[in-house]
């Protein structure tokens, strides 16, 4: 059967990269605000990180219904009106009067609006490679930490320099103008083949691991949710952390730049793992490197050492969200890659978002962070235990077809 793979594909793929790093831009340029929300506010942690907390939940519905959308219209159309909402959304948080419509407006608007430049792209670019589909995939998600390691720096500076209220108008505007006119590129529409190494139907995909779809994509949610957990908090609190320790918020902006930059690093070479050993190995690596990196931050918190292990930490977490991309892709039809895709990665966010209200809350009542961490690392266990044991389940189905149809010839 030939190659789906076109040079296209890599165009394609491209653009959606440029449009991901900047729409995610709602992922960090609240965690950069956070202190000067906090204070212009007058608010406690936790209250500080509501807005945060919504705009997640807000990425992950938009996403399922994006997915959704763009399973039946293509990509661009849900895009383009997710673009609109978002940009809009900033301009209109500028003017929030309190912390509480701040935050709804960036749930509502930054969140459900931003949300098309996240899992929906993942999932579309699925749809356009096969050979090289799980370095594709990778490179799908290393938009959200491209904006991670582009945002945080110019925000910190225009807040530093303007405000952020102003800051919020700036990106509003910028993003309008630029993600627009790049989703054109996206205009085209897969040709779907008939037969995928995708599962071609539910009893397929319970022959592959034993589990009825709805099982599957339950237990994966689950598993993505506490693996995010985890990871957010590092990667929500590290800028106030850094303050608290007397190092400033621009540190601290510094070593998520640096944390995601190396989760783009990260990508690529598990991108090319994906492709040699496939979903479910490289999501409980993935999982075992994250928590061994977490656990870092406990005896670490020298400004360099800081440094090093948001590094490291940047390194060991970069395959984890494509790794879901991919399961999907290799258990259930193309037909559903958009809607599928777009719920598995989308319910990561809740545990973005619920972590990182928990570390804040826990901070709130033990002044430390150092429970918070204790806190994600086991909840990064129950992810690595649900991949073991789906892992498990696959490995030993695979040996019974292969005895079965040894056993026939």
């Amino acid at each position: 059967m030939p190659s789906i793979e076109t040079p296209y594909s890599w165009i394609r793929l491209f653009v959606s990269i440029i449009l991901s790093t900047l729409g995610c831009v709602g992922m960090w340029s609240l965690v950069v605000a956070l202190p000067a929300v906090q204070a212009d506010f007058d608010a406690p942690r936790a209250e500080a990180t509501l807005p945060y907390t919504l705009a997640i939940i807000g990425f992950m519905i938009g996403g399922i219904i994006v997915g959704r959308l763009a399973d039946r219209f293509g990509i661009l159309p849900p895009l383009a009106g997710g673009t609109i909402l978002m940009s809009l959304g900033y301009i209109l948080s500028a003017s929030a009067p309190n912390l509480f419509v701040f935050a709804i407006i960036c749930g509502v608007t930054i969140g459900l609006g931003g949300a098309a430049s996240f899992a929906p792209l993942v999932a579309d670019t699925s749809l356009w490679f096969d050979r090289h589909r799980g370095l594709a995939v990778s490179l799908a998600t290393a938009g959200s930490s491209l904006a991670g390691v582009v945002w945080p720096p110019i925000v910190q500076h225009a807040i530093a320099a303007h405000g952020w209220r102003q800051t919020h108008v700036g990106i509003g505007l910028l993003c309008l103008a630029t993600m627009l006119p790049l989703s054109l590129a996206l205009l085209r529409r897969p040709i779907l083949q008939k037969a995928t190494p995708a599962a071609a139907s539910p009893g397929d995909t319970m022959r592959a691991i034993g589990l009825s779809p709805g099982a599957t994509q339950g237990l994966l949610a689950l598993a993505g949710m506490c693996c995010c957990v985890a990871m957010s908090m590092p990667q929500v609190h590290l800028v106030v952390y850094c303050g608290d320790l007397g190092y400033g918020a621009a540190r601290g902006a510094e070593m998520l730049a640096i944390m995601l930059g190396f989760g783009v690093a990260s990508r690529l070479i598990f991108g090319w793992v994906l492709n040699l050993i496939g979903g479910l190995p490289t999501l409980l690596l993935g999982s075992a490197m994250q928590a061994i990196a977490l656990a870092l931050y406990l005896p670490f918190n020298g400004l360099v050492s800081l440094y090093v292990v948001s590094a490291v930490f940047g390194l060991a977490q970069g395959g984890i969200v494509p790794s879901y991309a991919v399961i999907i892709r290799e258990l259930f039809p193309a037909q559903e890659a958009g809607f599928r895709v777009s719920l598995a990665i989308s319910v990561t966010l809740a545990g973005m978002a619920l972590g990182s209200w928990m570390a804040g809350a826990i901070y709130d009542r033990t002044g430390s962070y150092a429970p918070a961490l204790i806190n994600g690392i086991a909840w990064n266990i129950a992810n690595m235990t649900i991949a073991a044991w789906l892992l498990r389940r696959q490995r030993q189905r695979t040996v019974r077809v292969c005895a079965a149809s040894a056993a026939l010839s």
